[in-house]
């Protein structure tokens, strides 16, 4: 019998030492070497790729003036979002890694996918019984019949499946309950995720198939297990939202198939995700008139343009240390705006409690709405409600100057769409002609000058 073996692994970068450290040496991350048993022996269990039967590929180096360029085939689903944020369809052979809060609706999304798609789905799962996912299924509504359902967590098992059934693609959920009989550790280890992580990379790869692993998160928000997973996968996409809050945003961190910066966006309904094609008009209230602290902000996500609705409130603070509260928006940049405020414009905010909330439950990092998180601080703190019907796009500099920002023209658009008519940007717009565009643009250069056009003229 071989004879086992300790050795101390770090959860985070996979790094294995001989004993128990408390700061790792290559992450330097601290409490994270966790004790696994790893046992030598003569001979190990079967690798998938024996099992699948594609242990024979061989591989031989090619010139690379000889290699074709070729666009690749994309498999197209009947979720638009979906289709967009991968980069307008399924690459075959590609790994997609989707990560999220528990209960934010990543199996619901990838058995949406499996129930309504048109090709042969093969759906592994670890967590949950065939009956639980039935039910599921069942309220999102079965238009697939060609959907496999394997509940299992053996790697050698799955892989005589898939052998047998040659699906189209294949799903897992999740790779933290997978297990590899040719590794010892428990369910779940660094070596665990390494290794199976490993296998179903080489069999999408070898076979064209593409394949969808869901991945846990842990409480930081990143996805769990060593950070080599999301090195080896084609894609890895998050998804987003607030539980309290119907949307959700699945967003693409990594994409080597396309753009790294496209959104999709999705309402949780009790019969499933629901797409959402226009998401302005539902980010945006309806009765914006005579409320102060609101303005509208128009936003760019990947090549989508959004108008968003950005709440502040200003009052005076009861207490010794003002409070600094944002929600979508980064907390940082709000102190930044602040500041920019108290030494250009002479708005004192020193005593005041601040608060920031972008509608929808949405988080935008997009600096253009700057100029729009402004206008709604000084609506505020004049307690004045802005125009009707009016919009912003641009970023602000630390000199108080309005810096123009990118696709300026499908900002406008945007708003010229959903009925705005009015929008204030920035002077540095070059090459804009107006004439063509319906909607009145005002060319502003410093945010005095956004002071003087929305509460000194009116």
């Amino acid at each position: 019998m071989a004879k086992p073996k300790t050795i101390y692994i770090c959860q985070n970068c996979g790094a294995d030492s001989a004993k128990w450290v408390g700061k790792c040496p290559v992450c330097e991350e601290w409490n994270s070497y966790v004790e696994e048993i790893k046992v030598k022996g003569p001979k190990q269990a079967p690798t998938a790729r024996t099992v699948s039967g594609l242990a024979s590929v061989q591989a031989a180096a090619v010139s690379i003036a000889k290699i074709k360029s070729v666009r690749e085939r994309r498999m197209v689903t009947l979720d638009q979002e979906l289709n967009r944020v991968l980069g307008d369809g399924i690459v075959p052979g590609s790994v997609i890694l989707l990560g999220g809060e528990p209960g934010i609706g990543k199996s619901t999304l990838l058995l949406q996918l499996a129930v309504q798609a048109k090709y042969k789905i093969l759906y592994v799962s670890g967590e949950e019984s065939a009956q639980q996912i039935k039910m599921r299924a069942d309220r999102i509504g079965v238009k697939n019949e060609d959907c496999l359902i394997l509940t299992e967590t053996d790697l050698f098992k799955i892989f005589k499946q898939l052998k047998e059934e040659t699906p189209d693609i294949l799903i897992i959920d999740s790779i933290q309950t997978l297990r590899s009989p040719s590794i010892e550790s428990a369910t779940g280890s660094v070596s665990q995720i390494r290794e199976c992580a490993g296998e179903l990379q080489r069999y999408a790869k070898e076979s064209h198939t593409p394949v969808f692993i869901i991945g846990h998160i842990t409480k930081e928000g990143v996805i769990a297990g060593p950070k080599i997973l999301e090195h080896m996968v084609d894609t890895v996409l998050q998804f987003e939202g607030d539980r309290h809050h119907s949307y959700r945003l699945l967003r693409t961190k990594k994409n080597r198939f396309g753009s790294t910066s496209e959104l999709g966006i999705y309402e949780m309904q009790h019969n499933g995700l629901r797409q959402v094609s226009n998401p302005s008009e539902l980010l945006i209230s309806e009765n914006l008139e005579d409320l102060s602290g609101i303005s509208i902000a128009a936003t760019v996500e990947g090549l989508r343009p959004l108008l968003i609705e950005i709440q502040a409130l200003v009052s005076h603070s009861a207490y010794g240390t003002p409070q600094r509260s944002a929600t979508g928006f980064d907390g940082r940049r709000l102190n930044m705006l602040l500041a920019v405020l108290e030494k250009r414009c002479g708005f004192r905010f020193a005593d005041k409690d601040v608060f920031i909330n972008i509608a929808g439950g949405i988080r935008v990092e997009d600096p253009a709405i700057d100029l729009a998180v402004i206008c709604s601080l000084l609506s505020s703190f004049e307690d004045i409600a802005l125009p009707p019907r009016i919009c912003f796009a641009g970023e602000v500099g630390l000199s108080g100057e309005v810096r123009s920002v990118t696709r300026i023209e499908q900002r406008i658009f945007e708003a010229e769409k959903l009925g705005f008519e009015h929008m204030i940007i920035s002077v540095n717009n070059k090459g804009l002609d107006l004439e063509k565009y319906k909607i009145k643009l005002t060319l502003v250069k410093t945010v005095e000058e956004v002071y003087q056009q929305l509460f000194e003229e009116g």
